[in-house]
């Protein structure tokens, strides 16, 4: 009788149990409001931007490798010409210098934070990396319009807008994110790797070429690809300074013209028909591209934890 009246005062809800319930419950209810928000910008982006395919019959490949964009005129196969590839290439070619020159200034200065000066680096570039990261993007957009377009007009001629300028405005706004995610995966690495690499009589630059880098090197690579990430979907700073002109980029100092410039100043205008459509095709091309960045970071931080 004893026992039973301690099973049923066991297993009775009481107010500990019931705010669990209520925990998950709402938890639940989130994660399945993110999926579901998720899941309907996804279908409606791709609603709309295959319509170019499916309602005005624009042949795919044409519009992936072609380079005439004037979604008012009609190409010669008699089809809307809405020929990507200009704005695709120049996105591509920003993002991927801006990524290699904000790279080494990323990783000298996590391990100056975490190695070489570690009581007093993270003290001084802390607040300034965060001081970068709170900083609105129209902010780098002007600043690149007002002093790096003059500095290389000034140094290589012409109008000074072009792929260069979006490359070392991409390069300050990226940097903090990459710094900051490379003294994450420095600081993720065992501690024993380095004592064991010093105590065989490793130096301490031995240590951190040969032991730290190379066992941070997931950590680091995801970090690169998020800059990228983040570079490739900026809309407004870019558009500021690449020139917003609709061509293939002959060089990095003629004005060009990204995804993102094109979709920010072509959707004020543009009208219902094939010019909306082609603007939302672009914007699924770039959808794509975000969830292909998404994918390599998510594969290269699992074979990060394989090993």
């Amino acid at each position: 009788m004893e026992n039973s009246k301690i099973k049923e005062k066991l297993l009775s809800s009481n107010k500990n149990s019931r705010l669990e319930k209520f925990g998950k419950s709402l938890t639940f209810l989130c994660i399945a409001l993110i999926v579901f928000v998720v899941g309907s910008i996804l279908v409606f982006v791709a609603q709309k931007g295959l319509s170019t395919f499916f309602v005005d019959k624009v042949n795919p490949f044409n519009f992936l490798f072609g380079t005439n964009w004037s979604p008012g005129s009609m190409g010669p196969d008699g089809k809307p010409a809405v020929g990507a590839l200009p704005m695709f290439s120049g996105s591509l070619i920003v993002t991927v210098l801006s990524a290699i020159v904000a790279t080494p200034f990323a990783i000298g200065a996590g391990i100056y934070m975490t190695e070489i000066s570690p009581k007093y680096g993270k003290k001084i570039l802390q607040p300034v990396v965060e001081l970068l990261v709170g900083i609105p993007s129209v902010v780098y957009g002007f600043i690149g319009l007002t002093v790096v377009v003059p500095i290389i007009r000034n140094a290589f001629g012409g109008t000074g807008l072009g792929l260069l300028s979006g490359v070392f405005v991409l390069f300050v706004m990226i940097l903090p994110t990459v710094t900051s995610m490379t003294v994450d995966a420095l600081k993720a690495v065992p501690a024993h790797y380095k004592e064991a690499s010093l105590g065989l009589g490793a130096t301490r630059w031995q240590t951190i070429w040969r032991v730290l880098l190379r066992a941070a090197a997931p950590g680091i690579l995801t970090a690169v690809i998020f800059g990228m990430a983040r570079a490739f979907g900026e809309a407004l700073a870019i558009q500021m300074v690449v020139g917003n002109a609709v061509m293939m980029p002959k060089d990095l100092i003629s004005p060009a013209s990204t995804l993102t410039s094109i979709l920010t100043s072509g959707i004020p205008n543009a009208t219902p028909g094939i010019q909306s459509n082609a603007l939302w095709s672009l914007a699924l091309l770039l959808l794509i591209m975000s969830l292909i960045f998404n994918l390599a970071m998510r594969a290269i931080a699992k074979k990060g934890q394989l090993k």
